[in-house]
């Protein structure tokens, strides 16, 4: 049985880059763990492949009946990971990513799901910001909210919880720490 690995960091420095890299490169070795949400769909988005997209009403009901092995309200919005997702991915005999937030890696490590944790960071909260204007499609407030979190998720980082934080300042670098930590945690 592989060992899942939980990746988190704040909006913007590039966890879903990452990941996308390395499916391309190993496209048959891992699985995604799909987060459902209750917000909306960005343009590029789809539904099933990005976020299993649902309504507050549906998510609430999931709480009740325990199917998260995490989740979280950010924004407004809900977010969670299934066990059904989880336990998916290792059906498929592959090794399952896990794009999760602070409250979620907090809650993964008091369930009984045995993974590795890792953490990319930005450089700094003002490429942070950068990265974040530059996709154009978050408000003045949406960003603020976001780097506020993205300052908590880095002390919180800080604190030694994750096996490992990789500093996102160089695409190619970063991509190459990622997938030996991923690899080496087999």
């Amino acid at each position: 049985m592989s060992t899942p690995v939980v990746i988190s960091g704040p909006s913007g420095t590039g966890k879903s880059t990452l990941i996308k890299k390395l499916f391309a490169e190993f496209p048959d070795k891992f699985g995604f763990s799909i987060s459902h949400s209750t917000r909306k769909a960005r343009p590029q988005e789809a539904d099933g492949v990005d976020y299993h997209f649902t309504t507050i009403e549906n998510f609430k009901d999931l709480i009740s009946k325990d199917e998260f092995l995490e989740w979280a309200q950010f924004s407004g919005n809900y977010y969670g990971t299934s066990k059904k997702a989880v336990d998916q991915v290792a059906k498929e005999g592959k090794i399952c990513l896990l794009d999760i937030d602070m409250q979620g890696v907090k809650a993964i490590k008091e369930s009984n799901l045995k993974a590795k944790y890792l953490f990319v960071a930005p450089p700094s909260v003002d490429v942070l910001k950068q990265r974040l204007v530059g996709r154009g499609t978050e408000t003045e407030e949406s960003i603020q909210k976001r780097l506020d979190a993205a300052t908590r998720e880095l002390e919180f980082a800080e604190t030694g919880i994750h096996d490992k934080i990789i500093v996102n300042h160089d695409l190619d670098k970063a991509y190459e720490e990622f997938k030996s930590f991923i690899l080496e945690s087999q």
